[in-house]
């Protein structure tokens, strides 16, 4: 799919990308005199039922006003349990939508908030719409699969910023108590300059759903999204950009270069082996290093097969070293400075940063705005993965400037797709 087709989606209307954009910015979304907030969410699958419940938790003023998924079984399913358990604040009606132009009904029903939450490869084009429409935005990560998102989330990070939207990523470790005093700490020179470092994502894996009798292609690779890369980006840009991204957070840049190795084992419930149209495309294992300014270093690896398991982060300064661990123990300099056990946290991030972005929108002035960095933080994975997957190393502006577009052309429910083999490093090209 070309970059413009990408926009555009299924030939069901133009993103208007190269509008103007007022200079003015977006006037106060909800109705005057309401202290309602109708919330609208795009994906129903578990991570969007999971966020579209954080928001509720966060703030009494959130109402549910439409839900939609490609597949109608889940967007009612998801109504009608929302409905179930809150009652009014869930005044969705008839507003469950089904379909691939799903998300653009429920962002044109009447929301001031979308909760963004589909497989990440449509990222791109709902955030275009989202920003198109005004709307303020939660975006789950990653925000883009290959360099044309990128760089389409690149400019939606500019236009979203004129028209003063407010936009919070799912990268929920920048709203967490623990991660943000790490943070504070780093910034105000506790372990001194950072010379290195590593972080972690390293499990058994995750589902695998066989393919149901008569499922088109298209209806398969969704259910099972996870397992091809034109959906999911890989689990390094997936699962793995959360350590990525606190990486870029702690060092305060993005990388410059990726150098790194992986492959598909096999063999395993996350990973069987057989045919890639079957099985999928990804990876289930990369150890990549990737060069900072000023020459810092810092190793990332993530796995899923069976083994120890390790999602964490350490950098390394002239005058200390601070370690944090997911749900852990945070040291500095072999000194624990946070335990799960003895600081637990009033708040779950994944609540605190819908908290964090209500108030904000509430507050008004200058909004909150994370389409950036969370979009850095996505490049930071797909670099990890075009060095792997290439078995070369690549600078920054190179993998931003890709034109492997991922995107089937003419995308339908009912489609064929013949998705790539899996990637050989050494052999597989870069584009």
């Amino acid at each position: 799919m070309s970059e413009s087709n990408r926009r555009d989606f299924i030939k069901a209307g133009s993103v208007a990308a190269t509008a103007a954009i007022a200079a003015t910015s977006i006037p106060a979304v909800r109705a005057a005199g309401s202290d309602i907030i109708k919330v609208g969410l795009v994906g129903c699958g578990g991570r969007g039922s999971g966020a579209i419940r954080d928001c509720l938790k966060a703030d009494k003023s959130v109402q549910v006003h439409a839900v939609g998924d490609v597949f109608e079984a889940r967007s009612k399913g998801q109504a009608d349990s929302l409905k179930k358990q809150y009652k009014e604040r869930a005044d969705i009606g008839e507003r469950a939508f089904s379909g691939l132009d799903a998300y653009k009904q429920v962002i044109d029903s009447g929301v001031d908030l979308v909760i963004l939450a589909t497989p990440p490869g449509f990222r791109p084009v709902h955030l275009g719409y989202a920003v198109e429409k005004g709307k303020h935005i939660f975006c789950e990560k990653p925000v883009a699969v290959d360099g044309p998102g990128i760089r389409r989330c690149l400019e939606l990070a500019e236009e979203s910023k004129k028209k003063n939207l407010a936009i919070v990523a799912g990268t929920q470790r920048r709203h967490q108590k623990s991660y943000v005093e790490v943070a504070k700490r780093i910034k105000n020179g506790d372990i001194g300059e950072i010379v290195g470092g590593r972080c972690a994502w390293n499990n058994d894996g995750i589902w695998f759903n066989k393919r149901n009798k008569g499922e088109s292609d298209i209806e398969y690779q969704l259910r099972n999204w996870y397992h091809f890369v034109w959906l999911c980006g890989d689990h390094i840009v997936e699962q793995h950009v959360h350590n990525l991204d606190v990486t870029n957070w702690f060092v305060g840049a993005h990388p410059i270069k990726a150098t790194g190795m992986g492959g598909r084992m096999g063999g395993t419930n996350a990973r069987p082996d057989g045919d890639p149209q079957d099985v999928g495309n990804i990876f289930d294992h990369f150890a990549v290093e990737y060069e900072y300014p000023n020459g810092v270093k810092i190793a990332s690896y993530c796995r899923h097969y069976p083994g120890p398991g390790d999602v964490s982060e350490c950098v390394i300064g002239t005058k200390g070293t601070i370690r944090t661990a997911s749900g852990g123990y945070f040291t500095l300099n072999g000194k624990e400075i946070y335990s799960a056990e003895k600081d637990r946290e009033d708040t779950s991030p994944y609540v605190q940063e819908h908290i964090d972005l209500i108030a904000n929108i509430k507050a008004g002035g200058t909004h909150v705005n994370e389409l950036q960095q969370v979009t850095e933080s996505t490049m930071t994975a797909i670099l990890g993965r075009m060095s792997t997957y290439t078995g070369t190393s690549l600078t920054w502006e190179k993998g931003v400037a890709s034109k492997d577009d991922t995107m089937p052309k003419d995308l339908t429910l009912k489609g064929e797709h013949k998705v790539g083999p899996v990637p050989r490093p050494g052999h597989t090209k870069f584009m």
